[in-house]
């Protein structure tokens, strides 16, 4: 639908934007409010229609043609005069889209809105999951909201959606899965690449180097397996990596019992499983058709770090637990022994304090799953599982089975006080 179109000076609004925003940086002024504009989750893009053609048999003029993205009704201009101003006091519809140069304004403040997240292709569905994840937390820790809850039920619709049903409403899935597609899923959708940072990559990517050595197959003759590590090909190579997780490796749990017949359940230091990551500890990893050496080595730590503790295993057949548990201390994990020497003289702060911890309770297919999670302004711990929240103590956490946990960066204030207690 085309609304209020009025023949205004032909000059591209745009262009003479852009000419006041150049004059305003070379001074150093740019409007703050372009990179924060507080109306983004009201776009409404089932409502949208960007088809051109049909715009330009309607429309008298084709410049400064803009599209309202709450309502998907098109003006023309965006001036005091213009029927999108009107439109923007009236309705309080605040966004909207220069249809020939794509960029975003708010109206009728009328400044332009600089952000990632809204330059989407029609058509991809991912801005989504961005919208009601965003939506969701502001409506989490909004100081002045009326209710002591909040439903997650549009953010989990945007999940089964965005992930095409992988991940569903009425369906247990995996945690660790599932935290590894969110993330890659959030870092796409708000403009990220392999080279191009976002948030999620700032809070969460980590890097490390990776060594890797081709192994003979182990039912060739000795000489001929000492002659295959002689070529370059059998010789070790490095390569860089990036992170998003850690995934610690359990020791495989003994299966003999104690005198009363019972499982006896074992358990494993948090600093042993972390030597994977020390350069020197080599694992063999086996593919379809061959095998491989593998050791790792940190160069970069995040300002969150997220461990994966690998609890089961799956072949053609079943879904194995490993029950073993993971003995931690919750504050003051230092993780400097884990960095390359280079990245030991760069990074200042390698201490690190857990603020959340997942747990997976049960058979590895039909579990329940329990979160314990710090609350930063008392320093208390608490349990969720589902409705119910209940106070924890510290000392009760490492005594789950723990599957994933993240832990936070000290700053240096913190990092201070703990040396200070030592």
């Amino acid at each position: 639908m085309i609304a209020g179109v009025k023949r205004e000076r032909d000059v591209d609004e745009d262009e003479e934007e852009e000419v006041r925003v150049k004059i305003g940086r070379s001074h150093g002024f740019e409007d703050k409010r372009s990179r924060h504009c507080p109306y983004l989750d009201t776009i409404n893009r089932s409502v949208l229609d960007f088809d051109f053609e049909k715009l330009c048999s309607i429309s008298l003029s084709h410049i400064n043609v803009y599209a309202c993205l709450i309502c998907g009704k098109y003006f023309q201009g965006r001036g005091q005069k213009s029927h999108a101003y009107i439109h923007s006091v009236q309705f309080t519809h605040h966004v909207f889209l220069n249809l020939h140069t794509l960029k975003f304004y708010c109206l009728p403040d009328n400044y332009k809105i600089i952000d990632s997240s809204i330059r989407r292709p029609p058509g991809d569905i991912m801005f989504l999951l961005v919208q009601r994840f965003g939506e969701l937390m502001r409506k989490l820790w909004n100081p002045r909201n009326f209710k002591a809850h909040v439903s997650p039920h549009e953010m989990l619709q945007a999940v089964v959606l965005c992930s095409k049903k992988t991940f569903q409403i009425t369906k247990q899935g995996d945690a660790v899965d599932f935290l590894s597609w969110f993330l890659n899923a959030l870092h796409g959708a708000l403009g990220g690449t392999k080279k191009k940072t976002s948030i999620i990559s700032k809070v969460f990517q980590g890097s490390m180097r990776i060594f890797s050595k081709k192994l003979p197959h182990p039912d060739l003759p000795a000489e001929e397996k000492e002659a295959l590590l002689l070529k370059a090909e059998y010789q070790e190579k490095m390569s860089e990596s990036t992170f998003l997780y850690l995934t610690l490796d359990l020791p495989t749990a003994p299966l003999y019992k104690d005198e009363k017949e019972q499982l006896i359940i074992p358990q494993v230091p948090l600093f042993n499983i972390l030597a994977k990551f020390n350069g020197n500890n080599e694992k063999e990893y086996k593919t379809y058709k061959e095998n491989f050496l593998k050791r790792f080595q940190l160069t970069k730590l995040p300002p969150y770090l997220v461990f994966c503790i690998k609890r089961f295993t799956k072949n053609n057949f079943f879904v194995e637990k490993n029950p073993t548990i993971v003995n931690f201390p919750i504050t003051n994990v230092d993780l400097r022994e884990y960095l390359t020497e280079e990245a030991q003289a760069t990074e200042k702060i390698t201490t690190y304090d857990l603020v959340a911890n997942i747990v997976h309770d049960g058979k590895p297919t039909e579990g329940s799953y329990r979160i314990h999670v710090l609350h930063h302004g008392t320093g208390k711990w608490y349990e969720l599982q589902d409705l119910q929240v209940i106070d924890i103590l510290p000392q009760m956490i490492t005594l789950s089975e723990a599957y994933i946990q993240i832990w936070k960066r000290q700053d240096k204030d913190e990092g201070a006080e703990s040396h200070t207690g030592a």
